[in-house]
């Protein structure tokens, strides 16, 4: 592979990596005010780091340079208890859950967790050496923890560029296009809308457009043909 292509290659894997890793902590770590204040501090909402030139990505960055300008003096308890309210609502909830962020779900007729997919997402973990942080205590297939792994897979591919290992980058993205086509991109898009329609707060309904813009573009750059959306 010639020098200009591989750094090419290098700068977009980077980027899916920063992106990637900061959606997958953003979903499935809990919310934390300093954290939230030092991501509008450093202006990480200012640009995307990859797949900026999807439309949705575009409106994400919009909704979150927003809500960034909107906190800039600081975090307020108002703000910050409007964001925990509106994760509560939507991801846990209090009666129906209006966008689950568990894949198992999204494939089981009686909308269960700890389904087969769970245990597929398990053994995807296992394979590059990962376990999930509360195994057996919550479902592997959070689309956090989902996101989070394909950000591994991107360091990996990032590894074997800086030791010019071409057959295990090819090994990398095989992995991701494997992955992404059997699980993430199978319902990961319909989780995104579903936030879209339900958030009640520009963070959120940013997010959900940053991680559906993400989807497409390495959907797009491993040129991976989008499967069959699932609804809920």
């Amino acid at each position: 592979m010639q020098a200009n292509t591989m750094n090419d290659l290098s700068s977009t894997i980077f980027g899916e990596s920063l992106l990637f890793g900061l959606l997958g902590k953003i979903l499935y770590a809990n919310l934390d005010k300093a954290w939230l204040e030092t991501l509008i501090r450093e202006d990480v909402f200012s640009e995307a780091p990859f797949g900026a030139e999807q439309v949705e990505m575009q409106h994400g960055i919009e909704l979150l340079q927003r809500w960034s300008n909107e906190n800039r003096g600081g975090l307020e308890m108002p703000q910050f208890k409007a964001l925990q309210e509106d994760n509560l609502r939507l991801f846990i909830g209090l009666n129906k859950v209006p966008a689950p962020v568990w894949e198992s779900v999204y494939f089981s007729e009686k909308k269960l967790i700890f389904q087969e997919q769970t245990l597929q997402i398990r053994e995807w973990y296992a394979r590059f050496g990962l376990q999930a942080e509360r195994i057996n205590r919550e479902p592997d297939d959070h689309i956090g923890l989902e996101m989070l792994f394909i950000a591994h897979l991107a360091s990996l591919a990032l590894q074997a560029i800086e030791q010019n290992d071409e057959n295990k980058l090819n090994d990398i993205l095989q992995a991701q296009r494997e992955f992404l086509s059997d699980h993430l991109l199978r319902w990961g898009p319909a989780w995104a809308k579903l936030v879209k329609q339900h958030a009640a707060t520009d963070f959120y309904r940013g997010i959900a457009h940053l991680t559906h813009g993400a989807l497409l573009a390495i959907a797009e750059t491993l040129e991976i043909k989008m499967p069959k959306e699932v609804s809920l």
